[in-house]
């Protein structure tokens, strides 16, 4: 029995390995970094099947969903974690890094999902990691918002598709990675609500196994979202811009 975790060399995937491994056979890491991959399997051991995938490919994507047609694991967990943002008006964006995020936020996702399903049993899990970004529009991360609100809904929808496995679309706000800048033109950038990897990870297994299909791990980000049923998404999206202001 193994669980399969995308983005596995991120502070969000090496939690979720940390937290795993202990229940599965193995855990196949995917990622698009040998070095990275390599050395996730020095910290955590044979357990580790590094598998490198560029996520943004179409061929290798496919490649991968292949791979696990070809090999018919039995999949305990699975784990879309692999994701990209750039806060920037869409303007901007060049098509290459327009589609890359796309694919890696949404149509890898669902390949891999689809690719999956038919070899989880009774009681295994979906976790697709989508964002706080996910339950309002965004300016500025429109496409980031724009992609985890798409899986966001597929997970739900996919949830009650298939009656027994529990998918589950996480939803967290600001996390404290390696990723996410912490200065912009010199000054401190304020992330409010901000919440650790592994209190992320920590409520997202927790969630799951009790069936829910969105976690949200913080009292801050369940509030944001009740706001986000009840607030016209206009007034919100003042709010937002209005606080993101300085940095763009």
């Amino acid at each position: 029995m193994i669980a399969i975790i995308t983005g596995a060399t991120g502070d969000i995937g090496e939690e979720f390995v940390r937290k795993l491994i202990g229940e599965v056979d193995s855990v196949w890491a995917v990622g698009r970094s040998e070095n990275k991959l390599s050395s996730l399997k020095d910290l955590f051991g044979e357990k580790i099947i590094p598998v490198k995938v560029d996520l943004s490919d179409k061929d290798e994507i496919f490649g991968f969903c292949r791979k696990i047609e070809s090999e018919k694991p039995s999949i305990k967990y699975l784990v879309n974690n692999a994701g990209t943002a750039k806060l920037a008006p869409v303007s901007v964006f060049t098509l290459e890094e327009i589609s890359d995020m796309l694919d890696i936020n949404d149509k890898a996702a669902t390949l891999i999902c689809r690719a999956c399903i038919p070899y989880m049993e009774k009681d295994s899990y979906i976790l697709n990691i989508a964002s706080a970004s996910a339950f309002q529009p965004n300016p500025y991360i429109a496409l980031y918002s724009a992609s985890k609100a798409y899986l966001l809904s597929f997970t739900r929808s996919l949830n009650v598709e298939n009656e027994s496995i529990t998918c589950t679309a996480v939803c967290p706000g600001w996390v404290d990675t390696k990723m996410l800048p912490k200065t912009n033109n010199g000054k401190d950038i304020k992330y409010p609500g901000m919440v650790t990897a592994s209190k992320v990870v920590e409520s997202a297994l927790k969630d799951c196994k009790k069936g829910k299909d969105v976690s949200v791990c913080s009292f801050y980000y369940r509030y944001m979202r009740f706001l986000s049923k009840v607030t016209p998404h206009k007034t919100l999206m003042k709010f937002w811009v209005k606080g993101i202001q300085q940095y763009i």
